[in-house]
């Protein structure tokens, strides 16, 4: 009898050890990309670690940013042992993928709970600037954001935006005091970015201000 008893509490153990099999992995970022936040919950109940990636090395959490899953989002964002700032396989944390869609909401629930504004390299406000939504700029500024933050290669947030953002985010910049006379390493000015972008009526304002 206390054999028996043993082995069914071996069994027990075994077969709760085994309770995420390798089908939890996937059904856990499937159901991330269906915004099934029910099931991402009972997933990480089950122990399902928040910060797991996906086969591409894409964070949970980055992942619902991207796929625009607002209610996983939110339950991941609520874990207690979320990495907010956990990059994916090309550096990006889930600040920059919310900046760069222009997503204020996300970017301030993420600034909220603590996601980090600056880093070294390419930053959130390198990406805001490139994005269309210039409430997200003037906010990673207000959090602290660098004005003239400098990627590796020595780009600058005004760049970015006057080959890729709104007219509006370089005004932005321009009246925060963003250097248009600044170069990269390449020898690029804001209105070099302009040029590069196909704006010229961009590289028209920009280019007296960088004389």
């Amino acid at each position: 009898m206390r054999f028996h008893f043993k082995f069914v509490v071996y069994l027990i153990v075994l077969l709760g050890s085994s309770a995420s099999p390798a089908g939890s992995y996937e059904d856990f970022f499937s159901a991330v990309i269906r915004d099934d936040a029910r099931r991402v919950q009972a997933l990480l109940i089950e122990g399902m670690d928040p910060n797991s990636r996906d086969p591409k090395g894409m964070p949970a959490l980055s992942l619902a940013v991207q796929r625009e899953s607002p209610k996983s989002f939110a339950t991941l964002l609520s874990h207690p042992a979320i990495d907010l700032n956990a990059m994916n396989a090309t550096g990006e944390t889930a600040l920059m993928l919310a900046a760069i869609a222009g997503d204020l909401d996300t970017c301030s629930q993420l600034l909220r709970r603590g996601a980090r504004v600056q880093h070294e390299g390419w930053s959130p406000i390198h990406y805001a600037a490139s994005g269309p939504s210039t409430k997200v700029v003037e906010l990673l500024l207000a959090r602290g954001a660098l004005l003239e933050a400098e990627a590796p290669n020595g780009t600058t947030p005004l760049m970015m935006a006057a080959r890729y953002g709104p007219e509006s985010s370089v005004t932005l910049l321009l009246a925060r005091g963003a250097d248009p006379k600044h170069r990269n390493q390449r020898g690029l000015r804001a209105a070099d970015f302009a040029e590069l972008g196909g704006r010229e009526w961009l590289v028209q304002r920009l280019e007296p201000l960088s004389r």
